[in-house]
């Protein structure tokens, strides 16, 4: 049921808690970064949490004013949930958590991936820098516009008008192309750091190679193999994922002074 527990602390750190920190609440906001979901979006994106908990933390969040509900227009006519404008501030919090945990250590698998993982992990690492490009990526049953243009990535939920390549794949094969290309990437630049190891992330964000990625994958490999399906200028989706690059670390923090 909808919680209304407060750490009754006038600091502003404990006030944001009280509206987003209960367990969830800021797995679903991340879910809502890329564009409205629905709940049954959602529930297949947090496989480990039940439809209650993710019922009650979207009344909390609604109630507090981060997310709202509303009717898509016809011929969809469904309910989706998507960030209010003060929903969305949260973004930048949430991607700089994202590299925070970056030092954190993978849970036992199984791990579940959702497609908006990898996806801002997919926007926060790929560069690219050949001719704007519209993608049409397919991740389970959601259909995703990727568009890349002067070294910037928009992601949109929904079908593009035109796609110069398609591809149709899961979150963790396309997680490890990603990281495949990003770790060559970071070997390439940068050989004397320890940014190469198979459980480092490829971005400040969140996704990373899970315990069930392949290791090593290439789009040739995942094609051969069937876990991915290309269309179209196949050319241009190596140029996609041949831009990923792999970021530095955040710096540890300082000491405390003695």
């Amino acid at each position: 049921m909808p919680t209304s527990r407060s750490y009754g602390d006038a600091c502003s750190i404990a006030r944001a808690l009280d509206v987003v920190g209960e367990r969830w609440a800021l797995l679903i906001v991340r879910e809502l970064l890329l564009g409205p979901q629905r709940f049954s979006d959602l529930r297949r994106a947090l496989p480990k949490a039940s439809s209650n908990l993710i019922a009650d933390r979207l009344r909390e969040l609604d109630g507090h004013g981060v997310i709202h509900r509303r009717r898509l227009p016809p011929p969809a006519a469904s309910w989706v949930y998507e960030l209010t404008d003060w929903g969305r501030e949260l973004e930048p919090i949430l991607l700089t958590l994202g590299g925070w945990g970056m030092r954190v250590p993978q849970p036992p698998p199984p791990v579940s991936l959702s497609p908006t993982s990898v996806l801002l992990f997919l926007r926060g690492s790929v560069r690219p820098s050949g001719p704007p490009a519209t993608y049409r990526l397919e991740l389970g049953d959601q259909t995703w516009t990727v568009q890349t243009a002067a070294d910037q990535v928009q992601i949109s939920p929904g079908e593009p008008a035109f796609a110069d390549a398609s591809l149709r794949t899961d979150p963790v094969t396309l997680n490890a192309l990603l990281s495949a290309r990003a770790a060559t990437a970071a070997r390439t630049t940068t050989p004397d750091t320890n940014l190469t190891t198979p459980d480092t992330p490829a971005d400040t964000t969140h996704a990373t190679t899970t315990p069930d990625t392949p290791a090593g994958t290439t789009l040739d490999a995942a094609l051969a193999n069937g876990t991915a399906i290309a269309t179209s200028d196949i050319q241009a989706l190596r140029r996609l994922l041949q831009s990923a690059a792999q970021p530095s670390a955040p710096p540890p923090a300082p000491a405390p002074p003695a």
